[in-house]
């Protein structure tokens, strides 16, 4: 084979190994999403470039307080990033003061600090299934949420991953932290 020939090839053969590799870790490993909207603030803000770690989920389960994205079912392409409050076999209540009370506790956290005007369907207990979660935004009074019937609990097989680092605007670069 000529000299040639054989960079062509070997370029070739990289190349396809450089697509390879992005496309298993864009389809397995993580993927960039921007945040759209203020339901997650002051966490999250409009215009915030993520990384969604998409593997862990595989060798654990979601956590309270995790931040995850899914999509919204009503909608193609479009994703929404929430905090989990409730999870697997719990049962969530909002009384008409705000509070959020997890199996008749009321959930102590720092997250959402308005206090909620509008319980939505969790004015009336709701009882989790198996493998359902239920997610608010930490803008409370601005997100569309678990609270609203339109995105409902949350399914396991529907979290695509878990907010994992804020890379863009870069003052505010680093890993999301969780309590």
């Amino acid at each position: 084979m000529n000299k040639k020939l054989k960079e062509i090839l070997s370029t070739s053969l990289y190349l396809l190994f450089v697509l390879a590799a992005t496309f298993l870790v864009v389809t397995y490993v993580g993927q960039r999403t921007k945040v759209s909207g203020g339901s997650m603030e002051p966490t999250l803000h409009h215009g915030d470039n993520l990384i969604v770690d998409k593997i862990s989920y595989r060798f654990e389960d979601p956590r309270r307080f995790d931040i995850i994205v899914f999509p919204f079912q009503y909608e193609e392409k479009t994703y929404y990033i929430k905090r989990i409050i409730g999870l697997p076999g719990e049962t969530v209540f909002i009384d008409e003061y705000g509070f959020i009370y997890i199996d008749g506790n009321i959930l102590k956290e720092s997250y959402g600090k308005d206090v909620i005007a509008d319980p939505g369907r969790a004015y009336e207990a709701i009882t989790l299934g198996e493998d359902e979660y239920f997610v608010m935004g930490d803008n409370r009074n601005n997100s569309s949420d678990s609270r609203d019937p339109v995105v409902g609990n949350i399914h396991r097989d529907e979290i695509i991953g878990k907010a994992w680092v804020r890379i863009w605007p870069l003052g505010k670069f680093g890993l999301i932290k969780h309590q």
